[in-house]
């Protein structure tokens, strides 16, 4: 993906199969925008209000990798234009992870590690969607599929590449259609563009299911198998314009999939009984995506690699781009063929954004790749807490630079 790109988010509408565990509160609108002029998150004042970062602190498998991947970002001059964020400048966002870097380097663990973490940093909470810090975590993957270069009697659907006449501003947003007067007009929605043939010759894979193809539109990405044997990934490059809307949320107000076993397994069940409707259900999504191939792993909206479970989407309009985070919530874990929902505190960066991850109510966590991450992606619909973490200016010398051990 290139700089600012979005990574689409799971199919999310999803509601856990299982009893006994914490389910979304229906009277929440979990997308409700933030008022003018205000901010997504609120510095934590209160030493009873921050978390306790223990039970993280025990595993920090792919932590330094993903902070790595941010410093990357923010390594690059264009990073700066989002940056300062309320009291964070640019500067304490790139000392916040070295210094978050240098202390699981350390070996520190457990609650040595979680008191380092609170003595060193502050702690922002996201004010959620009801400012009270109530946040929805949703899953996203990377789907692996069969595939070909070719249309062939069994690859019929195809992705297609970004077309010429596409327009972004200097953000990355899409502005629209330009036509060959240089006017600029909206970009026509999923079911004229499908309808229209338009994008004939700008094929990229040809995939053998439809519902496929919307997956992949959906994710923002695919692993597509050659006949060859392959594996070549294809990643966003753009969308038309419009708005996400849930393919699942409106299988279950038709009554088509009950609300409780809504999953992506249940959505492919249904379209793989009922081939004919694929069409007429997704091109009630507007969205459509544009790809391109790309080498190496998934990547997201800071073009940067995605990590499972250290890799979340959020608003970028609204919250610091590649920060240290830290959530709290439930989370499924497939153990012996069943999904088991359980308690979940653990660190991200934030590196992505999502189509429908709008507003601070809402977060996506990358789950990983296949069918396995799919599946738990499509488990995962549960309320919890996001905050983010930012060295103490304490901690930090005049020139911006981590403050050295004597110092502290």
């Amino acid at each position: 993906m290139r700089a600012r790109i979005l990574l689409l988010p799971a199919l999310a509408v999803t509601i856990t199969i299982l009893t006994g565990c914490q389910r979304p509160q229906a009277k929440l609108q979990y997308d409700k925008p933030l008022p003018p002029g205000e901010l997504a998150l609120r510095k934590i004042t209160n030493p009873e209000e921050i978390p306790d970062f223990t039970d993280a602190c025990h595993n920090v498998t792919g932590l330094a990798r993903a902070v790595d991947n941010s410093l990357n970002y923010l390594s690059k001059p264009s990073s700066k234009r989002y940056f300062p964020y309320a009291d964070i400048t640019h500067a304490r966002a790139v000392d916040s992870l070295k210094a978050f870097k240098k202390l699981i380097a350390s070996g520190l663990r457990g609650r040595e590690l979680n008191s380092a973490i609170a003595q060193q940093f502050d702690v922002y909470i996201s004010v959620g969607c009801d400012y009270a810090g109530t946040v929805l975590f949703t899953g996203y993957y990377t789907p692996i599929f069969d595939g070909s270069p070719s249309r062939s009697a069994r690859f019929t659907y195809p992705l297609y590449r970004k077309p010429e006449d596409l327009v972004k501003n200097s953000e990355g947003d899409i502005l629209g259609r330009r036509s060959g007067d240089g006017q600029i007009t909206p970009y026509p929605a999923r079911a004229d563009i499908e309808t229209s043939n338009m994008l004939a010759g700008k094929e990229v894979v040809y995939l053998a299911e439809a519902f496929e193809v919307y997956v992949a539109h959906v994710q923002g990405s695919a692993k597509i198998k050659m006949p060859d044997g392959r594996l070549v990934t294809y990643g966003y490059a753009a969308n038309n314009g419009h708005e996400y809307k849930s393919v699942g949320r409106e299988l279950v107000s038709r009554g088509k999939i009950p609300a409780d076993r809504l999953s992506l397994s249940s959505m492919f069940d249904y379209f793989n009984a009922n081939p004919m409707l694929v069409r007429m259900y997704t091109r009630l999504n507007p969205r459509f995506v544009f790809f391109q191939r790309q080498q190496g792993p998934p990547r997201g909206s800071l073009n940067e690699p995605v990590i499972p479970y250290r890799t979340i989407a959020t608003d970028k309009s609204i919250y610091p781009r590649a920060s240290l985070t830290f959530f709290t919530t439930n989370l499924p874990r497939k153990i012996a063929g069943r999904i088991y929902i359980d308690p979940y505190r653990g660190f991200a960066l934030d590196q992505d954004t999502g189509g429908a991850i709008r507003a601070p109510g809402r977060c996506d966590v990358y789950i990983g790749q296949g069918d396995t991450a799919g599946n738990l992606a499509g488990h995962t619909y549960q309320e919890g807490r996001l905050y983010y973490l930012f060295l103490k200016p304490q901690y930090r010398t005049t020139r911006g630079t981590l403050a050295s051990a004597k110092a502290r």
